[in-house]
Order: C-alpha cells, then structure tokens, then sequence
C-alpha cells in the first residue's frame, strides 16, 4: 500500500470507528462540537493501529528522530502501535509516554518508557483542538532534555492547534483533518 491509500483507509476506518455528528458533545479544549471523534475506536482498533503506525513511519522517515511519544492517553495506543511496526524496519523507534502528573513514588518520572534525554522525538496525539496537551507533552520532553523535531496528530479538528503549536515553534504534521472527515 502506498501513502494515499494507507491514508484513504484510515479515512474510512475513522468515519466508521471514531466519529459521531449530530450529537452536541464537550471536548478536552472545554469547547462544545456538533462532531465528536473518538480516535481510541480507531487507535485500538487491529486494523486502524496498524494503519496509523504505517502512515506515521512514513511520514517521519523524512525526520532524523530517536523516538515517538506523547501525552497520556491519546497517544498511548499511537506509540506502542508505531514502537511494534518499527521493530520490523531498519529503524525502530521506542515509544514513551509524557503523564499528567509526575509519578507520586519510585523515581517520580514524568516521562515513562525508554527515554532519555538528548534525544530527538515526534511528539503525537490522536486529536488536536488547541493543542494544549501536545504541547504540555513538548513541553516535559523538553524539561527531561529531549529535543522535539515536530508534532504529529491523527485528526486535526483545525480549530486552533496548529497555530498554537507553531506559535511555540512546533512543526504539525496532522495525517488527517476534519475536512477528510467531514467535506
């Protein structure tokens, strides 16, 4: 499968797996939407976490990065999904997870899984509105000494994210917009 088909295919399984119109819904952002995208239908879903590791090795082939990681819990499924495909390319990526809060005993990590700092990273996240949790996962990437090399979204619900995350310097790279859901 080449870049648009795997992208056409995830389309689909995200209309069908994770999104719901008609129904007025309160997002992350606070903000309330007519459409909902819940992406962990399509992320734990076999065949829409394989298809959205494929789609992200492809388009981060292009980065020099270290790793893949994100803010609990969109981004969980995404990164294990891409640290499991990436294992059978000549350039597997680890995957780690940014927490809400720093853990409250042990080493008191804010960053879990192999990271280490001096690495350069794609930060991601299942849906971006504003932005604010991939950036609170930049942000802590940065904090433990890690370099993020950009930002990555399955669905960008084009409501602000991508100017916020520039804004901070943050390169966006969304594999799928609101307007492949919704047009």
């Amino acid at each position: 499968m080449n870049r648009e088909s795997i992208k056409e295919e995830l389309i689909k399984i995200v209309k069908e797996k994770s999104l719901t119109t008609g129904v007025e819904r309160v997002l992350t952002s606070g903000r309330t939407s007519s459409y909902y995208i819940d992406a962990k239908m399509t992320t734990l879903d076999p065949k829409g976490a394989n298809l959205t590791a494929k789609l992200i090795l492809e388009t981060v082939k292009e980065f020099d990065i270290d790793a893949i990681g994100g803010y609990t819990l969109g981004a969980d499924p995404i990164v294990s999904s891409v640290a499991a495909l990436s294992a059978e390319t000549d350039r597997p990526l680890p995957a780690f997870i940014v927490r809400k809060e720093p853990k409250k005993h042990g080493e008191r990590k804010m960053i879990e899984g192999p990271f280490q700092a001096g690495w350069k990273v794609a930060v991601v996240d299942d849906v971006i509105t504003t932005g604010g949790s991939t950036l609170k996962a930049c942000q802590a990437v940065e904090e433990e000494g890690g370099k993020v090399v950009l930002a990555l979204a399955l669905v960008d619900r084009l409501e602000g994210g991508r100017e916020n995350l520039e804004g901070k310097g943050y390169k966006l790279i969304s594999l799928i917009s609101r307007k492949d859901l919704l047009d």
